[in-house]
């Protein structure tokens, strides 16, 4: 699974840890990425989505279904 979410398209983030000593590495920063299934009412079946919690808070506020019309919209297979 992707740390990539389907609704706000959350990506995760680079940049550096820096220890004590000012030595610098390569980290990541994941967004909060969780599978989790919808049921369609207008298909009559129940569909996965791969969402950040942010995605979810949107679907929440705006509907499952106006949320699958702007993902079709924009060329995504559900």
């Amino acid at each position: 699974m992707s740390a990539h979410c389907q609704v706000t398209g959350r990506k995760p983030g680079f940049g550096k840890s820096v220890s004590h000593s000012h030595k610098r590495t390569n980290r990541r920063w994941n967004p909060n990425i969780q599978r989790k299934t919808y049921y369609l009412p207008s298909e009559d079946r129940r569909i996965t989505l791969t969402v950040s919690t942010k995605g979810i808070k949107t679907i929440d506020r705006d509907g499952i279904e106006a949320v699958v019309a702007r993902l079709r919209a924009r060329g995504e297979r559900i």
